[in-house]
This record gives structure tokens, C-alpha cells and sequence, in this order.
């Protein structure tokens, strides 16, 4: 375990000092290569700022307006044919959106019912096997002027739902 701590600790600075002495014996101005990447950096961060702005205020209205509850309780009936708890819908919604709402409905949905609870782990093994579909396509596309994204929403939304659905069959699988 000292040796993974270590290697953890050093990765990073002897990371660095490799570009660096590979920069040196290219002679490439690494400190100015640094700063134009860095001003390119905060021109990005300020380009994608509305669309940020746009998902933060789409998942406050959605969470406020009590949509996400009144499809909960419309849907529950189904889930719970097959055994699924309802707990969890509103994170399998949320989560292509944005990782910091999901992240946070993982939070509640662990101090409410434990992380050892089988709602517990399903919100876990979500968390961790899902992405953020919506936000990626949103931003990233966006920051480099993508309109048409094609088939990019589709495979992703899909690889969403895969991953949710393998998540609830795996936890009732390895835990019941």
C-alpha cells in the first residue's frame, strides 16, 4: 500500500519533469507553449459558460417545478413490477444531464437509505458506470461549433440505458 501511495505522490511532478526535459532537449519553449495554452484555456472556459449556464438553469427548473416527482409517482407503478425501487428513477434521469446533480442525489440517496441499502448501491454503481451524455454534447460540441451531432445523442442515450439497466441487474444479481 506505501508503494501505490508513493507512486501517487510522484507520478504527477516526475510527469512534468519528463515534458520539461524532453522540452529542453527539443528546445521548444515550453514556458511559452504553457502560457498560449493557458490564455487558450480561459477562451474555452468563457465559450462554454452560456451553455453551462443553460444546463444549470434546465435542471433547476426540472427539479423545482416538481416534474421530476409527479413522473416518478406516474411511473412507479411499473417499476415496481419488476423490482426496481423508484428511489432511483429521478438519478437515472438526472445523471445524463449533469454529473453534479446526479452526484448529489447519490448523496441524498445514500444518507437516506445507507450506502450498504440496495438502493445504496444501485445509486453507486449508477454513479460510476453512467455518463453525462447531455452535458458532454452540450458543451463539448458546442465549444467547437458542432450543430449536426448525428448519431452521437442516440449511442450515447443508449449507452445510458444499457449502463442503467446493467446496473439494477448486476446489484440484484451480486447483492439481491
Amino acid at each position: 500500500m506505501e508503494i501505490i501511495t508513493s507512486i501517487s505522490i510522484w507520478i504527477i511532478p516526475c510527469f512534468i519533469l519528463v515534458i520539461l526535459l524532453m522540452a529542453a532537449v527539443r528546445k521548444i519553449p515550453a514556458y511559452d507553449l504553457f502560457v498560449e495554452g493557458g490564455k487558450e484555456g480561459v477562451k474555452t472556459a468563457f465559450s462554454l459558460l452560456p451553455f453551462l449556464v443553460g444546463m444549470i438553469v434546465a435542471i433547476s427548473i426540472l427539479r423545482s417545478s416538481g416534474a421530476m416527482e409527479a413522473f416518478v409517482q406516474l411511473i412507479s407503478p411499473i417499476l415496481s413490477i419488476f423490482g426496481i425501487p423508484s428511489e432511483v428513477l429521478p438519478l437515472a434521469l438526472i445523471r445524463p444531464i449533469s454529473g453534479t446533480a446526479a452526484l448529489g442525489m447519490t448523496t441524498e440517496l445514500i444518507s437516506t437509505y445507507g450506502p450498504d441499502s440496495f438502493i445504496g448501491r444501485i445509486a453507486s454503481v449508477m454513479q460510476g458506470s453512467t455518463d453525462t451524455t447531455l452535458y458532454i454534447i452540450t458543451v463539448y460540441f458546442g465549444a467547437v461549433g458542432i450543430k449536426k451531432i448525428r448519431y452521437a445523442l442516440k449511442v450515447g442515450l443508449l449507452a445510458d440505458l444499457i449502463a442503467i439497466l446493467s446496473t439494477i441487474v448486476l446489484v440484484k444479481i451480486m447483492f439481491g
